[in-house]
């Protein structure tokens, strides 16, 4: 099979083309014919060698989420058989043609859904679900955050944060991007190059905000939050070393908390799974929720696809087509 393969740590062009074996597959694992697979931040950081693949997953294909048609069924797998169209959440190796996933992990596309779209919603479903909904704990009525709305898991955040009631706000880098964010949900938007956040928002109490920033960030976050308020963090891209006022936690009674989804156990991402399949897939079928596509690149041309990704310059999911 063809594979894009990080050749060596470096920029965009050290992602190669080269010719792979087809996965072998477990019993509990489907062979998936890759059609589209989604492009994430942290296949970049992968790509420059601060992302190792967790043990056991194939170190140089960056890829955390597919579409495409299952092609093998593992002897132990129930429920799912050959040709089914799929999307599944993957460890690595998504940038491939065929790569082999635990059949629990797999969701059955409805007949709406083309494999460009699904390609582009694992990652950022699985995470902001997991992340907004589970751990913040957001519910209907209150004041939710997101930074970089026009991004992929912005954009997820927002649509879900709006069609289950909460009261959107978010931070773009560029004045093109408002009307897109506000398409999505988005109530109250600031362009952080034009103002500080901070100042806009002072004093009308946040109660949920992810921030995947860190840095400077940290500090208006907690400003920011009202009392009970959730701060929940997916990254640090502005740095993570911080200070913290624990006078300040404590008098607000501030939850910080944060999480990563890569190395997570096979059981948490299979309950999490069923959470997705529960509480969004029916949003899905009924086009509620949509996955903004930013641009289509040919595998092939995968180091433009990431070159496009460091850029910013982009509204919504990159995704690479087999």
């Amino acid at each position: 099979m063809d594979a894009v393969v990080i050749t060596k740590s470096g920029g965009p062009d050290v992602l190669q083309v080269r010719k792979r074996m087809i996965p072998t597959i477990g019993d509990y694992e489907v062979l998936v014919e890759v059609r589209a697979a989604g492009v994430n931040r942290p296949d970049v950081f992968q790509r420059k060698g601060n992302y190792p693949a967790p043990t056991g997953v194939v170190a140089d294909i960056p890829g955390l989420e597919v579409a495409g048609i299952i092609v093998k069924v593992g002897s132990a797998c129930c429920g799912i058989r050959i040709g089914d169209r799929v999307m599944a959440l993957i460890a690595g190796g998504g940038y491939a043609q065929y790569v082999a996933v635990d059949f629990r992990l797999c969701i059955v596309l409805p007949d709406n859904l083309s494999f460009i779209e699904a390609a582009g919603m694992p990652e950022t479903l699985f995470t902001v679900w997991h992340n907004v909904f589970e751990r913040g704990r957001l519910i209907k009525g209150e004041r939710f955050l997101i930074h970089g709305g026009a991004g992929g898991i912005g954009s997820t955040a927002i649509q879900l944060a709006n069609l289950l009631g909460a009261d959107v706000f978010t931070t773009v880098g560029s004045s093109e991007k408002i009307s897109f964010v506000q398409e999505l949900g988005a109530s109250h938007i600031v362009n952080y190059k034009e103002c500080d956040f901070e100042d806009v928002w002072s004093g009308i109490g946040i109660d949920v905000i992810l921030d995947s920033i860190g840095g400077s960030y940290f500090e208006k976050n907690v400003n920011l939050l009202s009392e009970e308020g959730r701060l929940i963090i997916i990254n640090a891209m502005q740095g993570a070393k911080v200070e913290l006022n624990l006078i300040k936690m404590m008098h607000k009674r501030i939850h910080l908390t944060g999480s990563t989804l890569r190395n997570r156990s096979l059981e948490f991402k299979r309950q999490l799974t069923e959470a997705i399949c529960q509480n969004v897939l029916p949003l899905i079928e009924t086009g509620t929720y949509k996955t903004p596509i930013a641009e289509v690149f040919s595998y092939k041309d995968a180091g433009y696809a990431h070159e496009l990704m460091e850029s910013r310059a982009f509204n919504g999911k990159i995704i690479l087509a087999f």
